[in-house]
């Protein structure tokens, strides 16, 4: 299979996996920390690295039906959140193209 490749990032803060360290997104790239995962408080992302996507499946949510898409840490393969493709309500689309990472699942890496 192979080694895996990972992106290493840099910033005044670095989220990254709680099990394994490896990088995911900067404060920078964080819209908002108002959200709710499965585990608790969420923050979402405009972009992400050093994530495995799942395959799309319908959801319901708190605000609506959405297309999402599980995603996992590249090196332990936790499940760290989710990447919204599809919102089906108007006011909900700028999700689209998003991430989700649960905030029970991620930490502040060096």
């Amino acid at each position: 299979m192979g080694m895996t490749h990972l992106e290493f990032l840099y910033g005044a803060r670095i989220y990254g996996c709680k099990h394994c360290n490896a990088h995911f997104a900067t404060i920078e790239s964080m819209v908002s920390k108002a959200f709710q995962g499965q585990h608790g408080r969420a923050y979402l992302f405009g972009g992400v690295v050093n994530v495995r996507e799942g395959d799309p499946n319908e959801r319901q949510m708190t605000t609506g039906v959405h297309i999402v898409r599980d995603i996992f840490c590249v090196k332990c393969d936790e499940q760290v959140g989710w990447k919204y493709d599809r919102a089906y309500e108007v006011s909900q689309r700028y999700k689209e193209g998003k991430f989700i990472l649960e905030r029970e699942m991620i930490k502040t890496v060096e």
